[in-house]
């Protein structure tokens, strides 16, 4: 597929993603619809929608490309299941909480329960957390586009960045969350049928039926799924489950992105239906993409296909762009696009309007009735574009850094990084909701949350020295929010009255 065949695609793609933008806002621009789409989310197109919010170009490319490491083969499956188990946590004792507590910004519920101090801490953590994920999923699609169509142009990669930012600024600022319901929703659907036409491409390609197509992969050297070998690896099930599981509660139940589209459903009841069927779909999803991977290098052998080599390192999060490309025919290559494009733009649109949510509730105070009172609703509405682009352009400058420094895997990296910035948020929830009869001495608590992920990371420097040969994974977020926890405690002080919450 020729880059100009692709960058129409690309075009056509954005063009339909605007125009739904435009009918969407004529209904409404408001900050009631920006932040909480009026309430009137339909669940099950929440439910279907947060699939490529979740799952994002990561998922997409750099889990299918580690499946061809002897080590991961089909590890993350481990931490899927890990996943599952955080989103029914999240959905029995999270949603609740912040459905009674009629909450914008989730963060909220720290004002109420730690204090003012607190509360700006957790909405900073957050600011911070997803403005680095979300730059970090964006890269990865950038990267492809770039390598695929934009090099062919001699347009430079900022440029391409700034572009695909402005794109989605472009189809957001106006409608926020109701616009992002709808645009999610169609994205998933090309992210997921592009998953089963891809691996029906790839079938027809090897000759293989779907009997045989299953007997391929389990038979074949990239489908180990449980490992129990060695419990100093980072593979290891226990591990792996347990990192899944509470990256999960922090990442998405402490996190306003995903968490913010569940909040716009009618009540709790719809809220849960959404966190439970989506729950199931993410499960099953995953089993595909890890299958892809499989599929994709069986086909690399028999056709003598290498990895991608980058300056001169093996890029594995390439080998789905090059097989689909430049091995497969026309139609194959639309669907990987579109389906790749989907997957990113869906996570970095849903992260752009949490990001323009949180800082103009938590830090401005728009959902405040003083504050509605003080400036009329155009005014707030223009505060709340200058803060979107703001936070486009911030996203910019990240990805611009990360570019210049990156030198490891896209999946191994995100992970790590929020093992860091999420684990005080792990902390700070557990107190609030664990520790009633105790609060904290507010002005302290920054101190505590920049201090924990300073020793995590001393401690992830020195593990072998400390714990011989055992390699701390997905896990560190644990210790995160266990050291977060205690310094709290080391903080804390009798609550003048019975916490309500």
């Amino acid at each position: 597929m020729t880059p100009i065949t692709i960058l129409t695609i690309i075009i056509i793609y954005f063009g339909l993603l605007i125009l739904i933008s435009n009918i969407v806002s004529k209904k409404g621009t408001d900050n009631d619809t920006f932040f909480k789409a009026n309430k009137n989310s339909k669940w099950y197109l929440v439910a279907f929608g947060m699939i490529g919010t979740a799952l994002s170009g990561v998922t997409f490319i750099s889990v299918p490309g580690e499946v061809g490491n002897p080590d991961l083969q089909f590890k993350y499956f481990q931490f899927v299941l890990g996943n599952a188990i955080g989103f029914l946590i999240i959905a029995k004792v999270l949603l609740p909480l912040y459905y009674r507590m009629n909450l914008t910004s989730i963060y909220g519920y720290i004002e109420q329960r730690l204090g003012i101090v607190s509360y700006k801490t957790a909405a900073t953590i957050f600011l911070i957390s997803r403005t680095i994920g979300s730059a970090f999923r964006l890269y990865l699609v950038v990267i492809v586009l770039q390598r695929y169509v934009f090099d062919e142009f001699k347009i430079p990669f900022a440029v391409t960045v700034l572009l695909s930012l402005l794109l989605i600024f472009a189809y957001t600022y106006r409608g926020g969350l109701k616009t992002i319901i709808i645009t999610d929703t169609l994205q998933t659907f090309f992210l997921v049928t592009s998953v089963f036409l891809t691996i029906i491409f790839i079938c027809n390609s090897l000759n293989y039926n779907f009997t045989e197509a299953f007997e391929a992969v389990k038979n074949s050297n990239y489908s180990k799924i449980i490992f129990f070998d060695d419990i100093n690896k980072g593979n290891y099930f226990w591990k792996q489950i347990l990192g899944g599981m509470f990256v999960t509660i922090a990442m998405v139940g402490l996190d306003q992105d995903l968490m913010q589209k569940n909040l716009s459903c009618k009540n709790i009841g719809e809220a849960q239906k959404n966190m439970f069927t989506f729950t199931g779909i993410f499960v099953i999803i995953n089993i595909f993409f890890l299958s892809v991977g499989a599929l994709l290098y069986l086909y690399a052998e028999k056709n003598g296909i290498s990895v991608p080599v980058v300056d001169d390192v093996k890029r594995t999060d390439l080998l789905f762009p090059e097989i689909a490309f430049h091995h497969l025919n026309i139609i194959p290559a639309v669907v990987f696009l579109l389906g790749l494009t989907s997957a990113t733009f869906a996570t970095t649109d849903s992260a752009l309007t949490a990001l323009t949510t949180s800082f103009c509730v938590d830090f401005l105070g728009m959902d405040k009735e003083s504050q509605k009172i003080k400036a009329d609703s155009q005014k707030l509405e223009r505060t709340r574009h200058f803060v979107h682009l703001g936070f486009s352009f911030l996203m910019f400058l990240v990805i611009i850094i990360f570019n210049s420094l990156n030198d490891k895997s896209v999946v191994t990296m995100i992970f790590k990084v929020a093992s860091y910035t999420y684990g005080p948020l792990l902390g700070l929830y557990a107190f609030g909701l664990f520790m009633k009869k105790k609060t904290v001495q507010d002005k302290l608590v920054p101190i505590v949350c920049i201090i924990s992920p300073l020793i995590c990371f001393f401690i992830s420097k020195n593990s072998a020295a400390i714990f011989g040969n055992y390699v701390i994974d997905n896990e560190m977020i644990i210790i995160n929010g266990l050291i977060t926890f205690i310094g709290l405690l080391m903080i804390s002080k009798p609550a003048t009255g019975e916490t309500r919450f």
